[in-house]
């Protein structure tokens, strides 16, 4: 069964396939050629998760699933929040980190959370999956595995950083694994027939 996912990055869509297993075959903007850029201008996650989704479908008649991601930091007010992957640099991720580590000196409350909204749209319209996982910031990077802002947050009940952890450990507990979860239970409640 083929999911298209609104995505070109290599990471994200190995991920996806690895949650979804392998009764799903996860396909992605490259492997239709589809290179324009996708201007997410929403103003929530759920909003961006639709125009990528809407692209998708509208341009091969597939179902198709947009996601939006992103770190929710207390402190910061949400920020960076929808800005995420383009909050000190577009999608330069160790300049993202230098900056919320920066704008989170000497600031004691460490909670974040990152958030993953996705969005399945198919003919008969667009279903929402949405998954958080809650944790704190480091003062400092740690860990060379994952991507984003994986280096400088901890998950509750945990002692590493997400990029410390083993791509599996990880993606047992994810934001993006919860949701995606969901979305498969909604794929098994509809028959498994998209």
């Amino acid at each position: 069964m083929e999911i298209l996912v609104a995505t070109h990055n290599l990471h994200k869509k190995e991920e996806i396939q690895q949650i979804l297993g392998a009764d799903y075959v996860v396909t992605s903007l490259s492997d239709y050629d589809l290179n324009e850029e996708i201007v997410e201008d929403g103003d929530t996650f759920q909003a961006n998760a639709l125009i990528k989704a809407k692209y998708c479908f509208d341009k091969t008649g597939k179902a198709s699933v947009g996601d939006d991601s992103g770190l929710v930091v207390e402190a910061l007010n949400g920020r960076p929040g929808i800005y995420s992957a383009r909050y000190a640099g577009n999608h330069n991720f160790k300049k993202n980190i230098e900056k919320v580590l920066s704008e989170m000196k000497d600031e004691p409350n460490r909670r974040a959370y990152f958030i993953t909204v996705l969005c399945y749209k198919d003919a008969e319209g667009e279903h929402y999956f949405e998954g958080r996982i809650y944790g704190n910031l480091t003062t400092e990077v740690f860990g060379e595995d994952g991507f984003g802002y994986d280096p400088i947050f901890v998950p509750d009940d945990y002692n590493q950083t997400f990029a410390e952890m083993k791509a599996e450990e990880k993606n047992k507990i994810s934001h993006r694994s919860e949701a995606l979860k969901k979305f498969l239970e909604f794929l098994n409640a509809k028959g498994g027939v998209i």
